[in-house]
């Protein structure tokens, strides 16, 4: 990454000025607008590491997401490190089954953000005296929507489009079967749930994937204004 002058912002420490490292929220950086349009998913990154400085700004982005009740339940596991990202990646995708794989690309990322939910946070937020009375208190089960996963959901979009402001390349990919083998690894505590992982790094070329092709759907066809 080229070096430029020192700028500060979010409160965070002095991180350098570029036209691909930009500051967050700050004259020269992405508008919110611009940083959703141009958000898409990164599949090849460089092996430049990113500064631990931007990743802990980008990670405070996520964690300043809503959720119901402001239970905040979710966790954020970083990995960062070499090591732990090959940890990551020989559970996930041993070596044995990388020849096929399509995004090689992918497993330069220099960092991974693995996404746990907590539903034990939001039962217990909601047995708390002001919410028991929603009997949501209970146990998961009386959740008709399981808002641990759409919370982490906003704070997965607000590391997106962090990324996107700063020049980094993103890609959210599922757990899937290797949930329990990934928290394993990792010390996970019982009861979090796996809601994917975000691959955080400097963007190379790539191809785009099968599904980019797909026409957005329009405006008319996704809004009912009044009634169905």
């Amino acid at each position: 990454m080229p070096e430029g002058d020192a700028v500060g912002g979010l409160d965070g420490p002095m991180l350098p000025e570029t036209s691909e490292h930009r500051p967050i929220g700050e004259a020269g950086g992405v508008e919110l607008e611009d940083a959703i349009r141009r958000r898409r998913m990164v599949r090849s990154f460089t092996d430049e590491a990113v500064p631990t400085a931007l990743v802990d700004r980008l990670v405070d982005l996520a964690r300043r997401a809503p959720s119901a009740g402001n239970s905040q339940g979710w966790d954020l596991l970083v990995l960062d490190t070499a090591d732990a990202t090959a940890r990551y990646w020989d559970v996930t995708l041993p070596a044995g089954r990388r020849g096929d794989f399509g995004w090689p690309g992918l497993l330069r990322a220099p960092v991974l953000v693995v996404v746990w939910a907590d539903p034990g946070a939001y039962v217990r937020r909601y047995a708390e005296s002001d919410k028991a009375a929603t009997g949501l208190g209970e146990s998961p089960g009386a959740w008709p929507v399981p808002y641990w996963f759409v919370d982490a959901g906003a704070a997965v979009e607000h590391l997106l489009l962090g990324a996107v402001a700063v020049g980094l390349g993103a890609c959210l990919f599922g757990l899937f079967e290797h949930e329990v083998s990934v928290a394993a690894e990792f010390g996970v505590p019982a009861g979090r749930r796996g809601v994917g992982t975000v691959a955080l790094g400097w963007p190379a070329p790539d191809r785009p994937g099968t599904s980019a092709g797909r026409p957005r759907r329009s405006l008319a066809d996704v809004v009912h204004r009044g009634r169905w």
